[in-house]
């Protein structure tokens, strides 16, 4: 079998969380496999199978890593469904699928958002994870809002507005993860953003927002609308890819997609058994 190559950043060069299990289960599928930074000039990735780990640095030089990926011939997720995947204005491709998602609109730099006057709303950049550059407005606090979609576009950042769906506060947000189109496990992610707060997109502000996880079991209709995002990016791809995380909140007539991670997700192997042992067979039939 190939070896693996599991591409990080620089602030976390040994991988995350799961990189010890998922080195483990690696290990014991025959599989060399080590962590390297995606933008070290020393890493030759032409021999190898590359796995999107924890990039988490990317969505600061987005440009960047995409020319990057391009040039990585075995690379998962694919260079193009990371090329589609980096910025969330894909929400609308998915809404005109019939798959349901949280209404969306986008507001590219020199155009003026048009914010709800009547419910809370986020502001957030269309390329951005970790929260980073999120913000959450109750309806008055529109010059605050304006001011905050003021500096994402100043940063040259395509802004998006979406009503904060307060559902969240209570049931927390629930992500499935696949490996290769297959349901493995699915976790409860505590709300994110505090009412009258916004984070900045500055790197020294941290890559991400500290989360409260927990294990989950997901609802018929969470793995309803999971089951028909999944079947959205198999026909828009031509096959699955080797993992996808789908996030979802509780929107006021059932589950909707928040987002769909198909490029460096947290996949929380240690929340489920056997969850690194299923990525690694996953990784184990494209190495093979």
């Amino acid at each position: 079998m190939r070896p693996v190559l599991l591409a990080t950043c620089a602030a976390f060069p040994d991988g995350d969380e799961d990189a010890p299990a998922l080195l483990t289960a690696l290990d014991a599928r025959g599989i060399a496999a080590r962590f390297a930074v995606w933008n070290d000039p020393s890493v030759d990735w032409s021999g190898a199978l590359s796995v999107l780990r924890s990039t988490w640095d990317y969505t600061l030089r987005r440009t960047e890593f995409l020319e990057w990926a391009a040039t990585v011939a075995q690379l998962h997720n694919r260079a193009d469904v990371v090329l589609w995947n980096s910025d969330k204005v894909y929400l609308h491709e998915l809404e005109d699928a019939g798959v349901p998602v949280t209404p969306t609109q986008v507001v590219p730099p020199g155009d003026r958002p048009q914010f709800p006057d009547d419910v809370e709303f986020v502001v957030k950049p269309s390329v951005g994870a970790g929260s980073r550059g999120a913000g959450r407005f109750v309806a008055a606090a529109a010059p605050q809002a304006a001011a905050h979609a003021a500096a994402l576009h100043a940063a040259g950042r395509t802004v998006l507005v979406q009503p904060y769906l307060s559902g969240v506060d209570e049931a927390g947000e629930t992500a499935l993860i696949y490996f290769s189109g297959t349901l493995s496990h699915a976790i409860r992610k505590g709300p994110m953003l505090a009412a009258d707060t916004a984070h900045d997109i500055d790197e020294r502000s941290g890559l991400f927002i500290d989360e409260n996880i927990s294990a989950r079991d997901p609802s018929a209709a969470e793995l309803a609308v999971g089951e028909r995002t999944v079947q959205f990016l198999r026909a828009r791809f031509g096959d699955d890819p080797l993992y996808a995380r789908i996030d979802l909140l509780p929107g006021p007539s059932g589950p909707v997609v928040v987002e769909v991670e198909l490029t460096e997700p947290s996949l929380f192997l240690s929340y489920r058994a056997g969850a690194a042992d299923r990525f690694a067979d996953a990784i184990a039939r494209r190495a093979a």
